[in-house]
């Protein structure tokens, strides 16, 4: 399993790949899986804690390869 974090994209952005992932014929849950995480703020509000950024984790090393390749 290897995790690949790709920061600062937006939820339509991360869909577009995804969405291309799967016409590829890469099967979510078994190839791969996602995780969006938006920018976090401290509890006044006004101290961002975290960047936006997205979790794509694969389960293929050939996999996580080609999308390195392709989308880092």
């Amino acid at each position: 399993m290897k995790q690949i974090i790709l920061p600062n994209l937006k939820p339509d952005k991360v869909m577009e790949i995804v969405r291309e992932m799967r016409k590829g014929g890469m099967i979510q849950g078994k190839d791969f899986d996602f995780k969006y995480c938006p920018v976090q703020y401290n509890n006044d509000g006004w101290e961002q804690i975290s960047t936006q950024h997205t979790v794509f984790t694969f389960y293929t090393e050939k996999y996580a390869t080609w999308f390195s390749i392709k989308w880092s």
